[in-house]
């Protein structure tokens, strides 16, 4: 992927697909940007729930028989269940890997600082542009509750406020547009001579 270099990355994760959005991520990282997705609990997987989910148990079963305590260690958080994902394209074994594993962050929800940030979708990840209609999909906070994930009704609650608190705040952005658009319509007979004289000089 060909991106514009940038302090950090924020992408909103919710209808992406998971692997799509993680081989992005990973080169993305790879290449030296810091990257932060959010709302990982609102991602898609392609193929039905029941499916994913026979999947997803039956990687839960791959364990070190001798002592389970060494691993494979099974996270169910959405956002764990992507970053193991993404870390599977990654060389995570060696420095360079590991540089890269650093730039990224992974949330459930929008945590601040992020609720403030403007965040960003990767087009070739989009759910609607690389599923064909009609075919099923299941949501990765669907499936980690399924096997053991207990916060969805808590990420769910902060999630609702911090919409409230954005729909407010955008009320108020709009408000205060209308105001200036008011002001410069009013006063737009004072300020044509000046703007004329602007012009002139190629203002």
């Amino acid at each position: 992927m060909n991106a514009p270099y940038a302090k950090v990355y924020v992408i909103d994760g919710k209808g992406h697909l998971l692997g799509r959005l993680a081989s992005v991520v990973a080169k993305l990282a790879l290449n030296g940007q810091k990257v932060v997705v959010v709302r990982c609990e609102e991602m898609n997987v392609s193929g039905s729930f029941f499916r994913n989910k026979i999947k997803l148990q039956n990687y839960l079963r791959k364990r070190c028989i001798s002592n389970p305590k060494r691993g494979p260690f099974h996270f169910r958080a959405p956002s764990r269940i992507f970053y193991r994902a993404m870390r599977g394209m990654i060389p995570h074994k060696t420095a360079r890997g590991e540089a890269a594993l650093g730039r990224v962050k992974v949330f459930e929800g929008v945590p601040p600082p992020y609720d403030k940030m403007k965040r960003m979708v990767i087009p070739r990840a989009l759910r609607v542009i690389n599923l064909k209609p009609g075919r099923k999909f299941t949501s990765l906070g669907r499936m980690a509750t399924e096997v053991g994930w207990k916060y969805q009704d808590v990420v769910s609650t902060l999630e609702n406020k911090r919409k409230v608190r954005a729909q407010a705040y955008y009320e108020r952005k709009k408000a205060l547009a209308n105001i200036r658009n008011k002001a410069v319509a009013a006063k737009a007979t004072e300020l044509a001579p000046i703007k004329e004289q602007l012009a002139q000089f190629g203002h």
